[in-house]
């Protein structure tokens, strides 16, 4: 299915685009947007050719399969370990520059000999690519661990050498780019403040709402589910499960005796084995195909205690129609309005009465989920995205 109608305005560009998963549509957070944003450019008539760093082997062979050599260039590549003493002293120099192999690094270098209009670098650690083409480089940064507070706890030697590096390092490459992309003013405001003199555009991910059915009558669950997805390894989804486990769902419970909770995702298994068995909470590891949970959830809650950018599972609930409990942070770089698209609160007290209401209340969360499912359809369709995208590029391009 076409995303989109070819944009006429606008020449057609030759464009390098790197990302660190490989686009699909079902894959983690960032494999959503690279689906949408690959299959979207090629369809609005540019000339793309894609490098890929995969964690996943079993990945490659699923993109080959949706883009298609006769329609996408797209490269695959098996993403490095960091491991030996050249590895960590690379990692030393450029952190996370182990995920793009040698290969990768070969292929795109051959390219950048060649003519083209823009390099395209999606998330930050990609930017250790595009050193000696910044004018005519965009970074698409998709969160910062300095804003995340990553390896903040515990307070140990190796994690304080870690923060140091990490830090650093962001710090580096958003003071080289003169133009970077993010997904929220939030991050906007800090880059801007490292890098003055950057060029700086907030726009969306875009997510294909095709993907995504949405039932305005759907039929609420005899027993009243609360519900979080999300990879559990990410520091932003770690302290949402953590603090929705200890701190939200025993008083939700007790107002709501009846009600379950349900939490599956990425390393939940891994990351809250101290909370398996608790009594009406049902923890799914590394499921493969997150919407079934979906549609089992009467009211998701997710408020981390911080975390930068947007959150794909928040996006993906206002699309399915799955009332939201959240905090600033949750939506961050979504304009979603308190009490009309989702309830928004940072107090614990406040968060607990607000799930308990939406829980206890099929009419508030009907009202919630259409409103919702509307402002990501205004917001975060792939034609908003890519119009924006195609606007830094002209820019870049003149």
């Amino acid at each position: 299915m076409s995303l989109l109608p070819k944009r006429d305005s606008m020449k057609s560009l030759r464009i390098l685009l790197v990302m660190i998963e490989p686009p699909l549509p079902f894959g983690n957070a960032a494999a959503r947007w690279f689906y949408v944003l690959l299959k979207g450019l090629v369809e609005r008539g540019h000339s793309v050719t894609a490098f890929v760093s995969c964690s996943k082997s079993e990945d490659i062979e699923k993109a080959m399969i949706l883009f298609p050599a006769d329609k996408y260039d797209l490269r695959c590549y098996p993403s490095r370990h960091a491991n030996g003493l050249l590895a960590k002293l690379e990692t030393l120099r450029q952190p996370y520059s182990y995920l793009f192999s040698p290969e990768l690094r070969r292929d795109l270098d051959s390219e950048l000999q060649r003519n083209f209009d823009v390099l395209h670098l999606e998330q930050l650690w990609s930017g250790w690519l595009g050193l000696g083409h910044k004018e005519r480089a965009v970074v698409n940064v998709h969160y910062l661990f300095s804003l995340d507070r990553v390896f903040q706890s515990p307070d140990t030697l190796e994690n304080r050498i870690r923060r140091f590096i990490t830090y650093r390092a962001e710090e580096k490459l958003l003071r080289y780019f003169p133009m970077i992309m993010t997904l929220s003013d939030r991050m906007t405001d800090h880059i801007a403040r490292l890098n003055p003199h950057a060029r700086l555009y907030t726009i969306p991910l875009g997510i294909d709402l095709s993907l995504y059915p949405f039932d305005e009558q759907k039929q609420s669950s005899k027993q009243p589910v609360a519900g979080l997805i999300g990879s559990f390894n990410w520091a932003p989804s770690y302290s949402a499960a953590e603090r929705l486990l200890t701190l939200l769902w025993p008083e939700i419970k007790s107002r709501v005796p009846d009600a379950r909770l349900l939490i599956a995702g990425r390393s939940a298994n891994d990351m809250l084995s101290s909370f398996a068995g608790l009594p009406d909470v049902e923890i799914y590891h590394d499921v493969p195909d997150i919407l079934p949970y979906f549609n089992k959830i009467d009211v998701f809650i997710y408020a981390p205690w911080s975390g930068s950018g947007m959150k794909v599972k928040i996006l993906e609930a206002f699309a399915l129609g799955v009332p939201v409990v959240t905090n600033r942070d949750g939506v961050e770089g979504i304009p979603a309005q308190d009490g009309i698209h989702a309830d928004i609160c940072e107090d614990d007290k406040d968060l607990i009465a607000r799930a308990v209401d939406l829980l206890k209340s099929p009419a508030h969360r009907k009202i919630r989920r259409l409103k919702a499912r509307q402002l990501v359809e205004k917001y975060c369709s792939p034609a908003v995205a890519l119009e924006k995208v195609e606007q830094v590029y002209e820019t870049i391009s003149k």
